[in-house]
């Protein structure tokens, strides 16, 4: 080969190799920065007694939040956000995302507040979140939950409204229990299957470790994972709007204060043009 040619086909195989490297590079956006709650809003919804009742039944509100529900603290050498769990509320993105696949850490703290008290730490990763605050339990906006709480971290429910059809096998206690080889079924507050579907199996850390919670968005496919397991596939997410079911495929993302001390770290975002397809089979 001459030198020329040489050159040209290095020249070439430089290039597209370049272009092969960049196509396949991970195009991550910190939705945390590591340091303060920029990029998030706060509500917080009424004071609650301890039979979880509210006591004015007034919200705190947005971007109000007098008890220090949500804040950013220095754990083990890194800034965390903690989450307090003594009010009822979240902090969610000031912008709307659709098609992503969205990771994160959590861990449990120790404090439990009110009707929590003596039973299992709760908070959930809210997406898709549409339409006022304080639509479901004066907390939270119209949503489909990824459950984050002891032993079920990965059920489904939807808030205020949401939907979805999820493959499932029915328990008899009347339960619905993920599997991507049963009975496609819709799970509404206004059906008699209600919103709620549990999750297949457990990948939960002991409480102390953090767990790492992957979320893929597609157009209006969701699937759920728990420390690299599937939990669960969630097809035709949707809403229930005025009597009339429409999409519900992009919004913001809230995380849940829920009685329950958590804490997160290493929030991100990318998004992507199609779902992984191993996932969507398991």
């Amino acid at each position: 080969m001459k030198p020329a040619q040489f050159l040209s086909t290095l020249l070439l195989c430089a290039f597209i190799f370049g272009f092969t490297t960049i196509d396949h590079k991970d195009h991550w956006k910190n939705l945390f920065n590591g340091k303060d709650l920029s990029g998030w809003d706060t509500y917080i919804g009424p004071d609650l007694n301890d039979r979880g009742k509210p006591v004015t039944g007034t919200s705190i509100g947005l971007n109000k939040d007098p008890r220090q529900v949500f804040t950013v603290v220095n754990q083990e050498g890194e800034n965390v956000i903690r989450i307090s769990g003594e009010n009822w509320g979240a902090i969610s993105t000031k912008k709307e995302y659709e098609n992503y696949h969205l990771q994160l850490h959590f861990k449990w703290g120790s404090l439990l507040w009110g009707q929590k008290k003596g039973k299992k730490m709760d908070s959930g990763v809210l997406y898709h979140s549409v339409g006022p605050y304080g639509a479901d339990y004066g907390a939270w906006m119209r949503s489909q939950e990824f459950q984050v709480e002891q032993g079920n971290c990965g059920d489904y429910w939807g808030c205020a409204g949401a939907m979805a059809d999820i493959p499932v096998i029915k328990n008899p206690d009347s339960t619905y229990v993920y599997s991507a080889k049963g009975t496609l079924t819709t799970f509404s507050a206004a059906n008699k299957t209600g919103r709620h579907c549990i999750k297949q199996g457990d990948a939960e850390n002991p409480a102390g470790q953090w767990n790492t919670l992957d979320l893929y968005c597609y157009g209006d496919i969701s699937i759920q994972v728990m420390n690299g397991k599937v939990m669960m596939v969630l097809y035709h997410n949707s809403q229930m709007d005025n009597g009339k079911v429409l999409p519900l495929t992009k919004g913001k993302i809230q995380i849940q204060s829920e009685g329950s001390e958590v804490y997160y770290k290493e929030i991100k975002l990318q998004l992507i043009d199609r779902l992984p397809a191993d996932l969507l089979s398991q």
